[in-house]
C-alpha cells in the first residue's frame, strides 16, 4: 500500500504544524472560506497559538504531511452533545481525493466516541462545493444567518448557512420536539 493509500491519522495540532497549517490555511481556495482574510506568516501566529491553545485543533496527517484541519468545540451545559466544527479546510492539493471526506468520517468518529450526537457547522452560502459536500455526508441546512460574513476584498456582506448532523438515533425514551 502506497502512503497516499493509508488511513490518514487525526490527531491534536502541534507547534510544529503551524507552516503546514498556514499554507494550507492561506491558499487563495481556501481562505476565502475561513475566518480571516489574507495575511503574512508573522500576522498569522497568533491566530494559529489561539487555535492551538483551544485544545480543540486537529490535523488530518499522512506520511508526515498535514492534509487538512478543523476545529471542534464541544458545547456545554445543556448543549453539551453537540460539537461545533470550525475552521475546516483541507489542502487543495488534495481535493477530490477523498480526504474531506476522511476528515470529516474520522471527526465524527471520535466525536461519537466522546458522546457527541450533533455535528454543526456554518458555511458560506457562496460556497456551493461546500454544501454539496456537507449534504452528501448528511449534513442538513437548519438555517440562514444573512450578512453573517464580510471579506475586506468584497463590497457585500455574505450569508452563512447553519448545517448540522445527527450522528445517530436519540437515546431511547428521548425525542425532537
Amino acid at each position: 500500500m502506497t502512503n497516499i493509500q493509508e488511513r490518514a491519522q487525526l490527531r491534536l495540532a502541534l507547534a510544529t504544524d503551524r507552516s503546514a497549517v498556514y499554507a494550507i490555511y492561506m491558499d487563495r481556495e481556501v481562505v476565502p472560506f475561513l475566518g480571516f482574510d489574507p495575511m503574512s506568516a508573522n500576522d498569522f501566529a497568533p491566530v494559529f497559538q489561539e487555535l492551538l491553545a483551544s485544545h480543540s485543533f486537529y490535523v488530518l496527517e499522512r506520511a508526515g504531511l498535514v492534509l487538512g484541519f478543523c476545529k471542534v468545540t464541544r458545547q456545554a451545559g445543556r448543549a453539551a452533545h453537540v460539537a461545533h466544527l470550525s475552521t475546516l479546510a483541507v489542502s487543495p492539493l488534495v481535493h477530490g481525493t477523498g480526504v474531506a471526506l476522511e476528515l470529516v468520517e474520522q471527526i465524527a468518529a471520535m466525536a461519537g466516541k466522546q458522546g457527541i450526537l450533533r455535528l454543526e457547522l456554518t458555511v458560506e452560502a457562496d460556497n456551493p462545493r461546500a454544501l454539496s459536500f456537507y449534504r452528501k455526508q448528511g449534513f442538513e441546512e437548519e438555517g440562514r444567518m444573512r450578512a453573517a460574513y464580510k471579506r475586506a476584498a468584497d463590497n457585500h456582506f455574505t450569508d452563512e448557512i447553519l448545517m448540522a448532523k445527527l450522528l445517530g438515533d436519540l437515546p431511547r425514551g428521548l425525542s425532537r420536539d
